[in-house]
């Protein structure tokens, strides 16, 4: 009688899953189309709560210290907002500071702002979904408010916050000379930028090979995202608003921030109540993504993208 090992049985199982998502990831695509595509990818994820199940509060990655130790992943994505906030030297100002949480997702960092170092949050976001759900995840009496808006065409009139905030917005915007101009429009003269980002490397240097042209390809078109600019790009085009006072700080957290792309499916792993919480299509909608995660960490681990951080001032 033939009696399948254990070892056999999740061999074939991982190796099922892994079909599985490939077919979807390569069926499937959220190519970028609008601002409004955009809004629905995160319309249906904030809906049915996968997102927030495996990533938490923070629609973002992790801060993880060097050398890298071992992390809880929620405990990495607290700790990336306070280190953050360090490297910005935003930790020096009063509180009541105002500040713009552009692309505030769920409102996680917008509360940790208003919590740990007492500032005026309004943290918005294209997604009416985001919004909703960052309301009823905000305790009352929090100074942390939360609405739709555009990052292309802020509603906000000039000089209106004394700190402009946003992290991993960028790719979701087509025209990064305009996202640029907008993030500085609406800083009060002598006001702080600080941003994360995820950035492509400087293809005006190294131009990329045809292997790496389809990966980037592929990392536009699963998460909808029209483009990534390179950290000198993008510090370039902040400069060029004529707004900034000298020159746009900046350096490389990829290191920092690299382990997030593996502890992403680890949460699927370890938590395999979520696919009972969240049924079939819950579960194929997740395992749709592993692809994608794992080309990500081939990007960022191979020098292909880069975790861009940028600080700036506005001219007085």
């Amino acid at each position: 009688m033939n009696i399948t090992s254990p070892l056999t049985l999740t061999l074939g199982i991982t190796t099922g899953i892994l079909t599985i998502s490939i077919a979807l990831y390569l069926i499937f695509t959220r190519k970028y189309q609008s601002s409004e595509s955009v809004a629905n990818s995160y319309d249906e994820w904030t809906d049915d709560g996968i997102l927030e199940y495996y990533w938490g509060e923070h629609i973002h990655l992790g801060y993880y210290d060097l050398p890298a130790k071992n992390k809880d992943f929620l405990t990495a994505k607290y700790d990336f907002v306070n280190e953050m906030v360090k490297w910005g030297n935003l930790d020096k100002l009063p509180k009541s500071t105002t500040v713009l949480d552009v692309g505030c997702g769920i409102g996680g960092s917008s509360r940790i702002l208003a919590k740990n170092y007492g500032f005026s949050v309004t943290g918005v976001t294209i997604s009416p979904q985001q919004v909703k759900r960052a309301k009823e995840l905000t305790p009352a009496g929090m100074d942390a408010e939360f609405r739709v808006d555009d990052a292309m065409a802020l509603s906000y009139p000039d000089a209106s916050f004394d700190v402009v905030w946003c992290i991993e917005a960028g790719p979701h915007m087509p025209d990064k000379a305009i996202f640029a101009k907008e993030l500085m429009r609406v800083l009060k003269p002598g006001g702080i930028l600080v941003v994360a980002d995820w950035n492509q490397r400087d293809d005006r240097k190294v131009p990329l090979n045809f292997l790496e042209s389809l990966v980037m390809r592929q990392l536009l078109d699963q998460w909808a995202h029209p483009a990534f600019a390179s950290i000198e790009e993008f510090a370039e085009l902040l400069e060029a608003t004529g707004l900034v006072e000298g020159k746009v700080e900046t350096t490389d957290w990829t290191q920092e921030t690299l382990p997030s792309w593996l502890d992403t499916i680890w949460q699927g792993i370890i938590k395999p109540q979520g696919w009972i919480r969240f049924g079939f299509r819950g579960f194929i909608k997740s395992v749709r993504e592993v692809p994608t995660l794992l080309l990500m960490r081939y990007a960022f681990g191979t020098g292909l993208c880069r975790f861009g951080m940028f600080r700036g001032r506005r001219v007085k």
